[in-house]
């Protein structure tokens, strides 16, 4: 199917990646179950082995680089098992033994685990954190710069733009992880990244049942390496996980907007309570982030960060909820939260809580927060 660049992102969402109509063919195939196909003569078409591509895939592929980079075919998307699998096919497939690598301070919790890992291989590490741009300071000589906007769970923002060609001017590669925003918030690519990253796992396919990631550049030399990476290291994902995948997308901008305008809402209710301080959101004005976001940013997520007076009372809170599930990761129609101090790594306080705000109706979430807000403060 043809992409048209001035479809809206809900028309955007509805048929990306679909193939060309075929009477009495489905709309969307089922998924291709093949370790290996037909293959007489010379192997000089696009399936061959399991392991390389997948006619699954193929779609979802389309589809998710028509939601980075609208109208725009050149760019190339690679899917993967999980959005671990695909952080480390950008970091792996461009690094070598004496290579520096910029990483934020504050981004997902599994970076230090990769961090070992790099400086195991000889690759050098540095840190700074994602606020004020603080990883312009140690930019000086590295080949990759690895931005996290916002940042997970502080929701710090940096400019892409501006970290863009501060990398240009130094040599620097940029990856950006994209997994908070989703394509719908945020498009890296339009803003000069190499790489856009993200764990699908998270608002992408939004009902907290599949595991995936992908990657997306338009340089077809960076394109080769990540899908040489996903050849040799195995990270594929199963034909059913992206077949739902891209099922799931027809509903993206549908769960975003209404995600995003839930997380506003409860945003502005916390932002009256005084048992609530340390509140973070992009999109309330008076959050730090706001100005930056709002120039890199069509919708500002639907995480939600604040603090309670210690882990106890979090623990409190967490508990008296009823519409809010206490799980980790975020991006899903159903209303998560978590003390994210229970799994260690992350520079917060015992009472932080990360809060993904699902679909649920938005009057009806508001009011078991501040519910379950008034019940731990009765007991603390």
């Amino acid at each position: 199917m043809e992409a048209l660049p001035d479809w809206g992102d809900g028309t955007r969402a509805v048929r990306a990646g679909l193939p060309e109509p075929r009477k009495y063919e489905p709309t969307l195939p089922g998924p291709v179950f093949a370790a290996h196909f037909h293959l007489p003569g010379e192997p000089t078409g696009p399936y061959t082995y399991g392991r390389d591509e997948n006619p699954t895939w193929t779609l979802l592929e389309r589809a998710v680089g028509e939601l980075e980079a609208p109208g725009d075919d050149a760019v190339e998307t690679v899917v993967f098992a999980s959005g671990m699998a695909a952080i480390s096919a950008v970091l792996f497939s461009q690094l070598k033994a004496g290579d520096a690598v910029v990483l934020p301070a504050d981004g997902y919790q599994a970076l230090p685990l990769v961090r070992a890992q790099l400086e195991a291989y000889g690759i050098e590490v540095r840190t700074a954190p994602t606020g004020g741009d603080a990883q312009l300071a140690v930019l000086d000589g590295a080949r990759l710069l690895w931005l996290e906007t916002p940042s997970n769970p502080g929701l710090d923002v940096c400019d892409i733009r501006r970290m863009v060609a501060a990398a240009r001017g130094a040599g620097a590669l940029v990856a950006v992880d994209n997994t908070l925003a989703t394509p719908l918030g945020q498009r890296p690519l339009a803003l000069g990244a190499d790489f856009s990253v993200a764990s699908d796992t998270k608002g992408m396919t939004g009902h907290g049942d599949i595991l995936l990631g992908h990657v997306a550049c338009r340089d077809p030399g960076l394109a080769a390496g990540v899908r040489h990476w996903r050849k040799i290291v195995g990270a594929i994902p199963g034909p059913m996980e992206a077949w739902l995948a891209h099922r799931s997308l027809a509903t993206l901008q549908l769960r975003i907007d209404r995600q995003c305008g839930n997380a506003l809402a409860l945003a502005r209710a916390l932002s009256v309570r005084d048992d609530v301080t340390g509140l973070r959101y992009p999109g309330l004005p008076d959050d730090p982030s706001h100005e930056t976001a709002s120039g890199q940013m069509r919708r500002f997520g639907s995480v939600v960060s604040f603090i309670l007076d210690g882990r106890e009372h979090a623990e409190r809170f967490l508990d008296a909820l009823r519409l809010v599930d206490d799980a980790t990761s975020f991006g899903g129609v159903r209303s998560t939260a978590e003390r994210r101090g229970r799994w260690g790594g992350d520079a917060v306080p015992p009472g932080f809580i990360r809060f993904s705000v699902g679909a649920e109706d938005p009057d009806d979430l508001v009011a078991d927060v501040l519910r379950a807000l008034d019940a731990a403060g009765e007991r603390h």
